[in-house]
């Protein structure tokens, strides 16, 4: 987004990717070569503890490539909470309005139809609805779905409007260059205030089978670093610039997710049509000391639900026989928005990102009041058993046995629990001793240096983040192109 309007507005644009650049004919619908390619740490990114698996995209296109679609606008509670705790005045409805709509245009977000409907999130659909929890159908960034159910993986149709096939090819055709396959390793100042060089180390800048090489990259105007939370402050903790705010990596959300397994009589087959096209918010507003949560479904494609599904062996092999009849809600818990801090992104001395993600006791509290809701949802949409995802699993078989939930610890290590939602650990605000950033992205400090992804969110959102990072971003570069002029 943001080198695709500055390319666009005539800036000579250089765009540094760590993942490859896959086109379509790269796609061979083969999980097992999926996620290596696809994600961070091959599939593997997780908190320090293991608690929490992180799924996060590595490809050129980075999340866009590999989210599932779903499209939301930035609920006026989370405003009005960045406006009143983080002084964010200048971020408000009525500011992203035109980049939302400019956005929606260009990702082609519609609304949602029970046509996108698939059984995994019809039962969603079903059981809230009949318990009054005013359950939605999601707009989604697509063109010519064919609903095979493979969003997570890469779209092989590029029906889904990733930036892969939208903001980055712009971006090109515009006259960015980009560099894929490439790792920035470092960024120097030779005087305070400025970034006089980018260093990047990578394949794609080698020639003939060559080993990697250096990319040494001089900015004429500034640098705005987008590699997403948790990569973004892990660039700027590597490099050791000078006047950076210590609070770099600090206030890292994850909307950590917590799963639950529905086993209806007829098959489900929750691997195929859209991932995601059904979401519920009833809970999402619990008050301050309790933090709230909304639902949605994840795929059961075989590779995701083996890494979710608990036990070992034939216990593990007997959940794995019934797939097809698995149905798989979540709930993601909104962090941020009470007195939990969130966790915190660092780098080890031999460069290894380091993800440190305490649970505080509202989220327990709300991960353990998601289980028994998203159980009440279930029966009520006529599931024979409901599994949860507890290291020993407990197998509820009607909507009496509810109470055995409470008395289940739920937490980290203890369930599964993951995230698809990284956001936070460069916030912005106008208060300089909790704020990496100003309401402007611009690194409190430097004069030439940008954050523009969702690293910049002082909380997390409360919805998928996707759009509004487009927009947000849209409105920074905005706000940077005509202060250049």
């Amino acid at each position: 987004m943001a080198a695709a309007t500055l390319a666009q507005a005539g800036a000579k644009v250089i765009v540094v990717e760590e993942g490859r650049h896959h086109t379509r004919r790269d796609f061979k619908l083969q999980e097992a070569w999926a996620y290596p390619a696809l994600y961070q740490d091959h599939g593997n990114r997780a908190t320090d503890d293991l608690g929490v698996l992180l799924l996060q995209g590595r490809s050129v296109g980075g999340g866009t490539t590999v989210n599932w679609g779903s499209s939301f606008r930035i609920p006026e509670e989370t405003l009005q909470l960045w406006r009143s705790v983080y002084g964010l005045s200048e971020i408000s409805a009525d500011v992203l309005r035109p980049h939302y709509e400019a956005v929606e245009q260009r990702l082609n977000v519609q609304e949602g139809r029970f046509d996108d409907v698939n059984k995994n999130n019809a039962k969603l659909f079903e059981g809230a609805a009949a318990l009054g929890f005013k359950p939605e159908l999601i707009r989604r960034s697509v063109k010519g779905c064919a609903r095979l159910g493979y969003c997570g993986m890469g779209c092989p149709l590029d029906a889904k409007q990733s930036s892969l096939v939208t903001y980055i090819p712009d971006a090109l055709a515009a006259g960015a260059t980009l560099y894929s396959d490439c790792k920035v390793v470092d960024l120097r100042s030779s005087h305070a205030g400025v970034v006089d060089e980018v260093i990047a180390q990578g394949v794609s800048v080698s020639q003939n089978n060559t080993p990697p090489v250096t990319l040494t990259i001089r900015p004429r105007r500034g640098v705005v670093l987008s590699a997403g939370a948790i990569n973004t402050p892990a660039i700027l903790i590597r490099a050791k610039l000078p006047r950076v705010s210590q609070r770099v990596g600090e206030r890292t959300f994850l909307h950590p997710t917590v799963p639950l397994v529905g086993m209806f009589e007829d098959p489900i087959e929750g691997f195929y049509g859209p991932p995601q096209s059904v979401a519920c918010h009833h809970f999402a507003q619990r008050g301050f000391h309790k933090a709230g949560y909304f639902l949605e479904t994840a795929p059961v494609h075989p590779m995701l639900s083996a890494v979710a599904f608990p036990g070992f062996g034939a216990e593990h092999r007997g959940l794995a026989s019934r797939l097809a009849h698995a149905q798989a809600t979540i709930a993601l818990l909104i962090d941020g928005h009470g007195k939990d801090v969130g966790g915190s992104v660092s780098v080890s001395p031999k460069g290894r990102i380091k993800v440190n993600y305490p649970f505080a006791n509202n989220l327990l509290e709300a991960g353990t009041h998601a289980i028994e809701t998203m159980a009440r949802v279930l029966f009520a949409a006529g599931a024979k058993e409901v599994v949860t995802l507890h290291r020993e699993p407990l197998v509820l078989t009607s909507k009496d046995q509810l109470p055995l939930l409470r008395e289940r610890v739920f937490g980290p290590q203890l369930h599964t629990i993951f995230s698809a939602h990284q956001m936070g650990g460069c916030a912005m605000g106008r208060d300089e001793v909790t704020a990496v950033a100003n309401a402007r992205g611009q690194l409190l400090g430097y004069e030439n240096l940008w954050v523009m992804d969702g690293s910049l969110f002082p909380t997390a959102l409360g919805v998928n983040p996707q759009l509004t990072i487009y927009a947000l971003v849209r409105h920074l570069v905005s706000q940077l192109l005509q202060n250049a002029r």
